[in-house]
């Protein structure tokens, strides 16, 4: 059984979730998503996020389709452990060039081209603007 884990905030679910979501659950049988804890969120987005607590977001997560499981992790550590586990780990290409926590864990690192004109932030300033 292909195991297949994606990890990110998912803070406000929109199509570019989704199509990363489908395509990584079409590259194996099992599809985890790791979302990062409260804490860590406005750790990493600013104090005003996550917009959608971590239960929230996890019971989203789970309710869709190509979603096996859904895990919250808080640590670096954390992440690298159920990444451990994963034949493949899939990123969106925007962190092409950057450093890939679990990289090297995983038996297979792989980047989704993300679609432009989606992301949370982007979501969030259109709301606020509107």
């Amino acid at each position: 059984m292909k195991q297949v884990v994606v990890n990110g905030t998912f803070d406000i679910l929109h199509s570019g979730h989704l199509a990363l979501l489908n395509h990584a659950r079409s590259l194996g049988d099992r599809l985890t998503v790791a979302i990062d804890s409260d804490r860590r969120v406005k750790e990493l987005k600013g104090p005003d996020r996550p917009i959608n607590n971590e239960h929230e977001r996890q019971e989203m997560l789970r309710n869709l389709r190509a979603v096996d499981d859904v895990k919250i992790f808080d640590t670096d550590q954390d992440l690298i452990d159920i990444i451990s586990n994963a034949d493949i780990l899939v990123k969106g290409s925007d962190y092409q060039d950057q450093s890939v926590i679990g990289k090297t864990h995983a038996k297979q690192l792989i980047f989704f081209d993300r679609i432009h004109g989606y992301s949370t932030t982007k979501k969030i300033q259109d709301i606020i603007n509107r």
